[in-house]
């Protein structure tokens, strides 16, 4: 029995860019029968919205494109930098703050910016689009769904 790779996504307030990248590699994961290789979670940098659903505005814009974002927030913890194998931040303030987190080499090894798996769409991160309007959103889950099928290709064990 293989052991799966474990990806957390990170972005400010686990609300609305990491929990739709959860949702959207989970379900590329399930069109591609691989969910049994893998663990996959979400987390925020500060816990403001700890225990609350995604945005509503993420959550109805995911709906129209066939997602259901069912993750509950939550903040990073140190024992996320020794589970997860790649902990994958949204913008470079993620980053940044990920890094600064790391406790060892080996666990800031495991950070890596989204953005940098797009081949659709060239950008330097994901925006966090909680101030702005609804094609930001909708901007959000096109560079998401670009780079978790990126990240996937990187990340895919043999099966």
């Amino acid at each position: 029995m293989k052991e799966k790779t474990a990806v957390l996504f990170v972005c400010l307030g686990n609300i609305c860019r990491s929990p739709m990248a959860e949702t959207v590699f989970n379900k590329i994961l399930k069109d591609n029968n691989l969910t049994q290789y893998f663990e996959v979670d979400s987390a925020g940098l500060i816990d403001f919205h700890e225990g609350e659903k995604a945005d509503a505005r993420m959550r109805n814009h995911a709906r129209k494109r066939g997602y259901d974002i069912t993750h509950i927030s939550r903040p990073v913890t140190e024992a996320d930098f020794e589970k997860f194998d790649y902990i994958v931040g949204m913008d470079d303030q993620n980053i940044n703050a990920l890094s600064k987190r790391a406790v060892t080499e080996k666990q800031r090894q495991k950070i890596c910016k989204i953005s940098d798996y797009c081949s659709l769409h060239t950008v330097e991160a994901v925006p966090d689009p909680y101030y702005g309007d609804d094609a930001g959103f909708i901007h959000v889950i096109d560079l998401l769904e670009d780079a978790c099928e990126g990240l996937l290709m990187t990340v895919r064990k043999p099966v």
